[in-house]
């Protein structure tokens, strides 16, 4: 379904972001995965490479809020593949934190994440994606439509990701480039292993599907997203939370 396109995934190296990865490539995309450290971006790279040694995969471990590295990971993207078709705006972290515990910089902290770095890598992804009539998709939340009982500014950020998705779609239209986001519900992730039980267990018992999500399913929606088959979608929150109640 991607066979020849060349994607950018931040936040690639684990959890839904490494399974995005996973199914571009086995749906014969190119890409590159983009990660906090060297050494979870190394990890991530050796195990794709053990599961398939044919895959066309780089890794980067950029400061995704620095412009000037950005431009540099796009360009040399660019300059060795030949043009860019799909950005992923995976890259994020949750909060359970209370209000009266929340300190400044945890503040800043998922403000930088999940709201700036998806406005910077984007801003520099629309000059290489009008080239390719790209994609720039964003991973989003279902508490980004309904909220959380606590760690308020999580689902505030991505309140923020579903209005950039929106407002861009309008803006990019006119370039050829489509932006839409994905909405995962539970899904069975190491950033939501560490929430507490008592906030998990109830969300889990609300799922008329009668389960938890798997990075997969989220993958999977993703691909279709970021293929032709989606030509005519953008501006589109897609919930993927095994509920009817969307």
């Amino acid at each position: 379904m991607l066979n020849e396109k060349v994607a950018i995934v931040t936040g690639g190296t684990r959890g839904i972001g490494f399974e995005i990865v996973r199914v571009f490539l086995q749906n014969g995309a190119k890409v590159v995965l983009l990660g906090s450290r060297k050494e979870s971006v190394d990890n991530a790279l050796s195990e794709l490479k053990i599961e398939n040694d044919s895959y066309d995969i780089r890794g980067y471990y950029p400061n995704l809020i620095n412009e000037t590295e950005m431009k540099d990971v796009f360009e040399s993207v660019k300059n060795e593949y030949g043009h860019i078709d799909i950005l992923v705006n995976n890259a994020g972290i949750s909060s359970s934190t209370k209000i009266a515990d929340f300190t400044e910089e945890e503040y800043d902290k998922i403000s930088d994440l999940n709201i700036k770095s998806v406005f910077v890598c984007s801003k520099i992804a629309a000059s290489y994606l009008e080239e390719s009539k790209g994609v720039i998709l964003n991973t989003s939340s279902m508490v980004s439509l309904y909220g959380q009982k606590s760690g308020v500014m999580y689902p505030a950020s991505k309140f923020a990701v579903n209005g950039i998705t929106k407002s861009l779609a309008l803006e990019l239209a006119s370039k050829g480039i489509r932006v839409n986001a994905v909405a995962p519900g539970i899904i069975e992730t190491d950033m939501v292993k560490k929430l507490p039980k008592e906030m998990i267990e109830p969300l889990i018992r609300s799922i008329p599907l009668g389960r938890i999500g798997t990075p997969k399913d989220i993958a999977n929606a993703f691909l279709f997203l970021a293929s032709d088959m989606a030509s005519y979608i953008t501006g589109v929150i897609l919930p993927v939370d095994g509920s009817a109640k969307n």
